[in-house]
């Protein structure tokens, strides 16, 4: 018989059949199987319960904008009918805002993102398309359109000494926007497609007044804007023009104060207009009743407590029973053990986790919708990107677990490690009084960022909010984020790998 060389190793000992090996080890002990059931069993349930307590039936629809995304569309509309194309110009000459301080008493204030302008708008209808320029508290002049495109302008305030004219150019569905400090040199801000405009469109001076953001709260806020030199060009009816509060009963309209209300005011060619509310994407801030795929997934967090203690667990329960002596003694190659486990663990973690989210989601959107809360809408893709980066999450948080329970031996401090690191900035995230430098800096630095992967609200520069963890928006991009929990679980694997190589078991 001619012997096998040193090093050599027969089939019996490849890489497949040690995976096989640490897969039946984990296969026979129920309690994982178990655990790993939980898993799934968590996200579910957590999910329905989500659906099942939430009641907003008889809450005022939300409106959509034309991209299908909720907005805010509330403002004072001071407006005539435009038949065909046409322009409208206006100076805007003074733009002071208010702030309640408490029943009748008002203070005055910057609102950064207070506009006055002109807007060119399909209908009076909450969601139409339109186009708008305007003068803003802080930002200089902008051009909007869609509720979520932003163009920025001339920059400075307005005032007495240094107004703003602004001017809207319609051609079909074609708006120009223009803008000049003297009204004779114009500079073109932008153009923008409004489709879906009618042939008779409604034109005219606005004035929003967003909540203005102040300490960890909003306070509804009031402007008034004084305007002058408003011309007409083209197919306009030649009526009186008509003042109105778009929205007063939208649940994303601003507010007035006590005993107070929208107002325009003529006086020769000057016009003082008074509003509040917005014309703008939504946000958490300002649609607080509003859910997300987040809400619905946070039985992520009790699902992530069973698999930091199974991934501990599948390492630690070999030490405590010496069974590791016989582990290591079929592979010498020890860190190839270690490897395997972290393999068998991650992938039935991971599948666990995907089927509890591919559940989840569609059973608790339709218990919530059901129960009359507005979910913000995802595409597919990004329903995808959540189920699969929520597996993912814990498939890495439960490999970090068994790399820490090899470092320790022991699984009662492997576990208390992993919750520390993971669990607890993601509780304190989650506390609403955390100030925003520092939830966004555990969001950042800690393994508790990979949340970012359920992350599906977007924030926007127009609309001033507290975007923070705690309203669903995190500082790192999804994959970003997950990707700082994977790099933590590699640098444990790798120390993990070289102790256990290095000592006895």
């Amino acid at each position: 018989m001619t012997p096998r060389p040193v090093g050599q190793r027969t089939g019996r000992d490849g890489f497949p059949q040690l995976l096989h090996a640490e897969w039946t080890k984990f296969r026979t002990v129920q309690s994982w199987v178990t655990g790993m059931a939980v898993t799934a069993l968590l996200v579910v349930l957590v999910a329905l319960l989500a659906g099942f307590s939430s009641d907003q039936k008889g809450a005022q629809p939300v409106p959509v904008g034309p991209g299908g995304e909720p907005v805010t569309d509330s403002y004072f509309f001071v407006h005539q009918p435009l038949a065909g194309d046409g322009s409208v110009t206006v100076s805007v000459s003074a733009l002071e805002s208010s702030i309640p301080k408490g029943p009748g008493d008002l203070r005055r204030g910057t609102v950064p993102w207070a506009k006055a302008g002109l807007v060119i708008k399909e209908s009076t209808r909450q969601g139409s398309p339109y186009a708008a320029m305007m003068a803003t508290g802080s930002h200089g002049v902008r051009m909007q359109d869609g509720y979520v495109n932003d163009t920025a302008g001339l920059p400075g305030p307005v005032s007495a000494e240094s107004p703003r004219w602004l001017r809207l150019d319609r051609s079909g569905d074609t708006i120009t926007g223009y803008a000049s400090t003297d009204g004779t040199k114009w500079t073109k801000v932008s153009t923008a497609q409004v489709s879906g405009l009618r042939s008779t469109v409604q034109v005219g001076l606005f004035v929003a007044s967003p909540p203005a953001v102040e300490g960890r709260g909003t306070v509804g806020s009031v402007s008034t804007a004084v305007f002058g030199d408003l011309r007409f060009q083209g197919g306009w009816s030649g009526g009186e023009l008509t003042g109105e509060q778009l929205g007063a009963g939208s649940p994303t309209f601003a507010g007035y104060p006590d005993n107070g209300s929208g107002s325009f005011t003529r006086s020769g060619d000057q016009f003082t207009v008074t509003g509040a509310g917005d014309i703008a994407p939504a946000v958490r801030d300002t649609l607080p009743t509003g859910g997300t795929l987040r809400d619905i997934l946070t039985g992520t967090f009790p699902a992530l407590i069973a698999v930091i203690v199974v991934g501990a667990l599948f390492i630690t329960t070999e030490y405590r029973s010496n069974m590791i002596h016989v582990t290591l003694a079929a592979s010498p190659r020890r860190s190839r053990i270690l490897v395997a486990k972290a393999i068998v663990l991650g992938a039935v973690t991971f599948v666990a986790g995907l089927v509890g989210a591919v559940l989840a989601v569609p059973l608790g959107e339709r218990l919530a919708k059901g129960n009359g809360v507005y979910i913000f809408p995802v595409t597919s893709s990004t329903e995808l990107r959540v189920a699969l980066g929520t597996a993912a999450l814990l498939a890495t948080a439960s490999i970090l677990a068994l790399c820490v329970g090899t470092i320790f031996r022991h699984s009662s401090g492997a576990v208390t490690t992993v919750i520390v690191a993971i669990v607890l900035p993601y509780i304190l995230t989650a506390i609403p009084f955390m100030p925003a430098s520092a939830a966004n800096w555990l969001a950042r630095v800690t393994p508790a960022a990979a949340f970012a992967v359920q992350q599906t609200l977007v924030p926007y520069e127009q609309v001033a909010s507290h975007y923070t963890p705690y309203n669903g928006y995190y500082p790192l991009a999804p994959w970003v984020g997950f990707a700082v929990l994977a790099c933590y679980a590699v640098a444990s694997l790798i120390v993990a790998a070289v102790l256990l190589d290095r000592r006895d078991a």
